[in-house]
């Protein structure tokens, strides 16, 4: 006699296994991706708003999506690492003084950042995510119109654009061999040119990006990839105002989220950030999550290192323009 139990199908009298059994290390896998997530995002608040409805998904609310973990795939930073990198941060701007070169904050929009786009579609023609030029030329007006509203040095110009027909890179996910494989035949330049990357990415992420310091380890995967409809007029609402690619170049340019560290003094090694306990979405106007006497401030909801939807960001903080500055200059060659 059997008995069938979804895909494993088991014969007693052998005990035969017809079918995949379950697996622990999968299982397992499932665990830390979730763990990872909470980790990042922190323990989000109630939502009591309508459905949302997400790329053919369903969530419960903007809360079930954001507690997906699909808003920002860029990696969780432990303490730790983040400990070590701004260590080392702090012994080059030391060694530099020693040799009497400052790292001096350089003026607004002085900094060229050359963007090498890359275009991966599954087809010719929107619907197969082949995002036309006027999209590009306005998603690289928006970064420039963040960062020269926040006094930042950085100013972005379009130096290629590439498409590629590829339906396997075209769903590629976080450290998947399509991504690997992606990077490797499309990256251009070296550290200081950014790539960016728009496709209809899998698993519904919004992006995610590698950090500076990640550079020289594994070149070839440097750079930022975009939902191919969250550029502007994309249609990804409420993520198609161009900001998913500001949020995720800010991890580029060094920048944590601003929920990172949570109610702590250090929280996104920013001084000027007030301490948010998590992630916050929509747009919350008044949120406090963190009210102790040591971390004052309502939450930056409207900086782009949050959550919250694009029409409610627009704002990096002064210490967030001085901490992508300096790190740019350490390990982004411009000095």
């Amino acid at each position: 006699m059997k008995y069938k139990f979804a895909a494993l199908t088991v014969a007693f009298a052998g005990m035969t296994l017809l079918g995949p059994a379950p697996s622990y290390a999968d299982e397992e896998e499932d665990a830390r991706a979730r763990a990872d997530v909470r980790a990042q995002i922190g323990e989000t608040d109630p939502d009591y708003g309508p459905s949302f409805n997400w790329r053919g998904k369903l969530f419960a609310n903007k809360k079930a999506f954001i507690d997906s973990g699909a808003r920002c795939s860029t990696r969780h930073v432990t303490d730790f690492e983040q400990y070590l990198h701004d260590l080392s941060h702090e012994n080059w701007k030391l060694e530099r003084a020693s040799a009497g070169r400052s790292v001096a904050e350089r003026a607004v929009s002085s900094v060229n950042v050359p963007v090498a786009v890359h275009v991966i579609r599954k087809g010719t023609g929107t619907a197969n995510g082949d995002v036309p030029q006027a999209q590009i030329d306005a998603q690289i007006s928006v970064l420039n119109a963040a960062h020269a509203a926040t006094g930042s040095p950085f100013f972005f110009t379009l130096a290629s654009v590439n498409r590629t027909t590829n339906a396997t890179w075209y769903g590629m996910t976080p450290g998947s061999s399509a991504e690997a494989n992606a990077k490797n035949a499309l990256h251009v330049g070296g550290p200081g040119t950014l790539n960016l990357y728009m496709a209809g990415i899998g698993q519904g992420l919004l992006g995610w990006a590698t950090f500076p310091q990640d550079y020289a380890a594994n070149p070839k995967l440097d750079g930022v990839v975009v939902l191919n409809t969250s550029v502007p007029g994309g249609g990804a609402v409420p993520y198609d105002e161009g900001d998913t690619a500001t949020h995720e170049i800010g991890h580029w340019l060094g920048l944590y989220h601003t929920f990172q560290g949570a109610c702590t003094v250090k929280n996104d090694q920013v001084s000027d950030t007030p301490a948010e306990k998590s992630a916050a979405f929509g747009c919350p106007v008044g949120r406090d999550s963190c009210s102790g006497r040591r971390q004052p401030g309502l939450d930056p909801i409207t900086n782009f290192m949050d959550y919250t939807d694009d029409a409610c960001m627009n704002t990096f903080s002064g210490g967030q323009v001085s901490r992508m500055d300096s790190l740019h200059q350490q390990y982004r060659g411009t000095l």
